[in-house]
């Protein structure tokens, strides 16, 4: 008896469902940044492997990929989550393990990059900003930024305890390389408290990265604190804003796979080419944020490298963000926040 029609047809219907499947979500951030990543990341991926990418844009809630996994309904393939998150649910097995020999040598990347259950995507910062068109001078230390006398008007602030605590305890004098020592302490925690209260009556809070801008532009504020990739894409739009560097608390994003997500293998594939040096150089190109794989340094002219968070200039008095600091005493710091915002 002849098998091979039987063959071709089996052959067939296992070919189908991978046709099927050939699509994959990634989720992100959106804004600029999911702009970005468009050009650098999906548009080559598609190109390449024939896949389609469904691209979603969520705020970073960890309940939606914890509820999925639980459920065992995983809908999402690749997602950026933040570098609190990414050990957090590691720790709670939500995430895939990654597997480092297919994405590259773990020396080409930065340290902070490599990590058991994420691949480092960009790195990025918090930095001061201001509008060149407002003010001639801008602020250059955190000490400026509180100065409410030589520097009349609001300043806007991300609302929470996270990154606000460091800048008071800099506009008060302390060293970068001596903020989270002191900040883990009671005293320090109390002196950064007291420091923001000096300042509370001129601030002005946000809760979505699109706002800083937007104030400045508006005139409602006179500085901010901001994503530097935000203050970024509003210059390519041809606003007169600016950065200053000093102090500015730098952290990366990272790529992770939900733990049982069905395209393993396709959305590993998608983060070794988000990952190599070519596409994070032209990532680099669309937004101001740095690359993890050093390699993509070489590939970017001058002008583009003196605009990223990790060129020797802006990083030289920059804080690295203190994942280990904020897992362990996040909470409780947040509370007190809350409270001290609310009176």
């Amino acid at each position: 008896m002849n098998k091979t029609p039987l063959v071709a047809a089996v052959a067939l219907l296992v070919a189908l469902p991978a046709l099927a499947q050939s699509q994959l979500t990634v989720v992100n951030f959106g804004g600029a940044n999911g702009a970005a990543q468009k050009k650098a990341y999906v548009e080559p991926f598609e190109k390449s492997t024939g896949t389609k990418v469904v691209s979603v844009e969520y705020n970073g809630e960890q309940a939606k990929i914890k509820a999925m996994v639980e459920t065992k309904k995983i809908t999402w393939d690749v997602v950026e989550v933040e570098s609190p998150d990414v050990a957090r649910g590691c720790d709670e097995g939500l995430f895939e393990k990654i597997d480092w020999a297919k994405v590259g040598n773990k020396a080409d990347f930065q340290p902070a990059a490599v990590t058991e259950c994420g691949v480092g995507a960009f790195v990025w910062s918090t930095v001061m900003a201001y509008n060149g068109d407002k003010l001639k001078t801008g602020p250059a230390t955190w000490a400026d930024f509180w100065d409410v006398k030589k520097f009349p008007g609001k300043r806007a602030m991300r609302k929470g305890a996270r990154y606000n605590l460091e800048f008071a305890l800099m506009a008060d004098g302390v060293k970068s390389a001596d903020v989270y020592k002191l900040l883990a302490t009671k005293d320090g925690a109390d002196r950064a408290f007291k420091k923001l209260s000096e300042l509370k009556p001129n601030i002005q809070w946000w809760e979505a990265g699109a706002q800083p801008p937007q104030f400045l532009v508006a005139g409602d504020v006179v500085m901010a604190t901001a994503f530097n990739g935000r203050i970024d894409a509003a210059q390519r739009e041809g606003k007169n804003l600016k950065i200053s560097w000093t102090g500015g608390i730098y952290d990366l994003d990272y790529w992770v796979i939900p733990k049982g997500a069905p395209n393993k293998e396709l959305s590993m594939k998608y983060i070794t080419l988000a990952a190599s040096a070519d596409a994070q150089a032209e990532y680099a190109r669309n937004i101001s944020y740095g690359p993890t794989n050093n390699k993509a340094l070489a590939k970017l002219d001058p002008k583009v490298q003196a605009l990223l968070p990790t060129s020797p200039a802006n990083s030289k008095d920059s804080l690295q963000f203190n994942v280990k600091f904020w897992a362990d005493q996040g909470e409780e710091l947040e509370k007190r926040f809350a409270s001290w915002a609310a009176q």
